[in-house]
């Protein structure tokens, strides 16, 4: 059990000197432990090659920690100054049309370039020598949100070079590679690898082989840029290392670059999230805009808890408005103050906000702080101060291990972009739906990546989409008693990104194939005779499990033999709700349809209640304002929140 912290993130090259100390003591009148500073900031570090220009950077960290702040040191290979880029010209990344990314803003590099990386591991570990020892330098962040700004994939001729080295390693001999990637396909076939090129530019669509280890070789890169720096920084310290994930961002395996990593972040902007990258329709998009989707953060809470093998942060945490996202709405009063719960409520040990003092100057002088440009409080100066207060009350908390969890696997995200087979399949998108369905019936979620080999003692598991099966998943399926819920698409593929011989699902001992597959116009969903319907993506069988369900056309949607379901098509959400329920139940679970905007969440010895509607709403012993959130202790029964 721990007490959770509050931080924030500060920018002092921002402001002038004499402002660091006041600023520093309100942050700590407020309630907040840590600070996070210097991921920005490489360009007052070193103006030009080899000037290096520290005592700015001294003196902050000894006003911050002398007010009694932990510092976040970040590395600030996110930003490359102007000169690197002079010297290293082609270090700039490449879109996918072939256009150079520009200096001018941020993660302008490619993370195969061999002089960046130099140049990265130069100044990482001059940092580390100057910082690792400091006593207020208490954990490190690693670069700034990896993936963001479609950042990860870069077609340039380092990508290119780094990309034939790894395919060689791999397949050692270029008939392998041929055979595995079916090369035979429209005379596709190479005779060296320093003939393979980029996947992109092709005439129509490129090899999915191709794409698929592409794919996993500009994942692996993130895993090599990041471990760079692992490295420089463990010869000076033994402190926590961390990176801060986004959300909705699948570009790369996280799991792969959380394993260097003592605690995995992520950066949580419920509104803009909601506006930027959510599946969901205009009129739920306008009911919750002050308050976003009641699933979106505790899907990344659950995911980044699995990448930090349980200890996780949110490194950044929306305050008020946003600057980046189509339409940015100020939050309710009292959302500030309950996403926070939530976060600790799904075991993060410190929430930090962004930022301490919204910028008057350059890209995000519109995105709001905890402290308006003039120094005066921001709206949710009060949400902030009551979360602290709240927290000091209530002590330690803990979370428990859910009776539910859902596979991830990033590899499934990459193979279904892809190959979408409709413009409406996204891995995340199907993965979330699944995760939302329960979540709205009252249970708490577990996350877990596709190399899971044990599930414990949990009572239900859910694998939807998953592109290859492996032998420690197949062993996980094969030992749980519980009830597994598989599909669709779910073994569609083998790892060389064909239709396994023995066709979709691909699972020993349970008698079912996919015969056939279509996608659905919008328009067009099959209805489900026990209600609601199958949309986006629809699949034919031929079993001889126990048929559950099926669609108006007669066919099959839901079947089981013994504990393994399968479900041959995307549910909406009522068939989404109806089958997991029941499913659920099967196992064991109880589970209840909430009120719309109701959510709740395990805490040990606790429950954090939470309503995310624009309206109060009044359950069986207390009522929960608009925004508001209650924490029950389960043995006494009482309101301690």
């Amino acid at each position: 059990m721990t007490t959770p912290k509050l931080g924030v993130c500060y920018y002092p090259e921002h402001w002038p000197e004499a402002q660091w100390a006041h600023d520093a003591r309100q942050m700590r009148e407020l309630g907040l432990s840590w600070v996070r500073i210097g991921e920005f900031a490489w360009s007052r570090m070193e103006a030009r090659p080899g000037s290096l220009t520290w005592d700015w950077l001294d003196r902050a960290i000894n006003v911050l920690g002398n007010a009694g702040l932990q510092v976040v040191l970040g590395t600030p290979t996110a930003t490359p100054p102007r000169w690197i880029i002079d010297k290293y010209p082609d270090m700039l990344a490449i879109a996918i049309d072939g256009s150079v990314r520009k200096f001018g803003s941020r993660r302008h590099y490619c993370f195969s370039h061999l002089g960046y990386r130099k140049e990265c591991a130069r100044i990482v570990d001059l940092m580390g020598e100057r910082y690792g020892s400091n006593p207020h330098v208490k954990a490190w962040q690693i670069d700034n949100e990896y993936g963001c700004h479609d950042t990860i994939l870069s077609y340039g001729a380092s990508a290119e070079a780094a990309f034939r080295i790894w395919l060689e390693r791999k397949y050692q001999d270029i008939t392998a590679l041929n055979t595995a990637w079916g090369n035979v396909f429209w005379s596709m076939d190479y005779n060296s690898f320093a003939q393979i090129q980029l996947p992109n530019q092709t005439v129509t669509e490129a090899n999915p082989a191709h794409v698929m280890d592409y794919r996993r070789f500009a994942s692996d890169e993130v895993v090599t840029f990041n471990k760079i720096q692992v490295e420089a920084l463990r010869l000076h310290t033994d402190v926590p290392l961390i990176h801060n994930y986004m959300g909705r961002i699948t570009e790369f395996d996280h799991f792969a670059v959380g394993a260097d990593l003592e605690i995995a972040s992520w950066d949580s902007y419920p509104l803009g999230f909601l506006e930027d990258r959510s599946d969901q329709g205009e009129d739920f998009k306008h009911d919750f805009m002050r308050q976003g989707d009641p699933d979106f953060q505790a899907f990344h809470h659950d995911l980044y808890r699995a990448v930090g093998r349980g200890k996780w942060w949110v490194m950044e945490q929306q305050p008020g408005p946003v600057n980046w996202a189509p339409y940015n709405p100020k939050p309710l009063a009292g959302m500030v103050r309950l996403w926070t719960w939530e976060a600790i409520a799904h075991g993060a040990d410190v929430v930090s906000y962004f930022r301490w003092r919204q910028a008057p100057f350059a890209q995000e002088q519109m995105h709001s702080g905890l402290q308006r440009p003039d120094g005066g409080p921001a709206d949710c100066h009060n949400d902030i101060f009551k979360t602290a207060m709240e927290i000091k009350k209530l002590g330690p908390v803990q979370t428990k291990q859910a009776d539910v969890a859902l596979v991830f696997d990033y590899a499934s995200a990459w193979a279904w972009d892809t190959q979408p087979q409709s413009q409406d399949f996204n891995y995340f998108r199907l993965v979330y739906e699944a995760y939302s369905g329960l979540r709205r019936l009252g249970l708490s979620v577990d996350i877990l990546p596709a190399d899971t080999e044990n599930f414990r003692t949990r009572k239900l598991v859910l694998i939807p989409g998953l592109f290859t099966w492996n032998d420690k998943l197949k062993t996980a399926v094969d030992n749980f008693k519980g009830q597994v819920v598989m599909g669709p698409r779910t073994g569609s593929k083998t790892e060389d990104f064909q239709i396994p011989k023995n066709m979709p699902p691909n699972i020993d001992g349970f008698d079912a194939k996919v015969k056939s597959v279509e996608t659905l116009r919008p328009t067009a969903p099959i209805d489900i005779t026990s209600g609601g319907h199958i949309y986006i993506w629809r699949e034919h069988l031929e079993t001889s499990c126990d048929v559950i369900e099926v669609g108006g056309d007669g066919a099959p949607v839901h079947i089981r033999d013994d504990n393994l379901h399968y479900l041959a098509g995307w549910p909406d959400r009522e068939a989404m709700a109806r089958i997991l329920s029941n499913i659920a139940n099967a196992a064991g679970l109880d589970t209840e349809d909430l009120p719309t905007g109701y959510r709740r969440r395990d805490l040990g010895r606790y429950t954090l209640h939470m309503n995310y509607g624009a309206s109060a709403l009044k359950l069986k012993s207390f009522t929960l304002e608009s925004a508001d959130i209650a924490i029950i202790d389960n043995e006494t029964h009482k309101r301690l929140i």
